[in-house]
């Protein structure tokens, strides 16, 4: 999906691309925390994140998932700095890498790029809270985080699957139509 055909500065284009995907994992979740909807049900961050690993190279796809959870947590207070601000960092950012590295291969569709993602994600996630365990005595079980967050965001987790797709499919057609 990553064609530069045409354009002259490639480089310029991915810095453009990774701000974009960065304010919208600001915007989208600061919309959600005022409006009162759950964003650990419905997971706002995740959806730009992980949208951008089909249209950034890899390096840049990790550099957009560690920096949006840290620069929201900065600005708005969520996610919450210590301990949810560094899970969410190495989850999300294992998700742009690992979505990006996996939509270059053209044999896999988009499901299986996004669950493999979001699998890779939630084992980071865990780890993550392992070492906060082990370093910073946070009082997390790793596994209980991970099937908790899971459970509770299975409506988030759907509509990704439902609309990233979807999402793909039309972006892509418009591009082309106006090539």
């Amino acid at each position: 999906m990553r064609n530069y055909e045409g354009v002259r500065n490639p480089q310029t284009r991915e810095l453009v691309l990774g701000a974009f995907f960065i304010l919208l994992g600001l915007v989208i979740p600061f919309i959600f925390h005022t409006t009162g909807l759950p964003g650990t049900v419905f997971l706002p961050m995740h959806f730009p994140i992980l949208i951008a690993g089909f249209y950034l190279k890899p390096s840049t796809s990790l550099i957009v998932g560690a920096v949006t959870p840290f620069l929201s947590s900065i600005m708005t207070g969520m996610p919450v700095f210590m301990p949810m601000a560094p899970i969410m960092v190495c989850e999300l950012a294992a998700y742009g890498l690992v979505t990006s590295l996996l939509a270059n291969r053209k044999s896999w569709n988009a499901y299986f790029v996004l669950v493999a993602a979001m699998i890779v994600g939630r084992i980071v996630a865990g780890l993550a809270v392992a070492v906060l365990v082990a370093l910073f005595g946070v009082q997390l079980n790793p596994v209980l985080f991970v099937t908790g967050g899971i459970v509770t965001g299975l409506p988030g987790i759907l509509l990704q699957l439902l609309l990233i797709p979807l999402f793909i499919s039309r972006f892509k057609r418009g591009v082309e139509a106006n090539d």
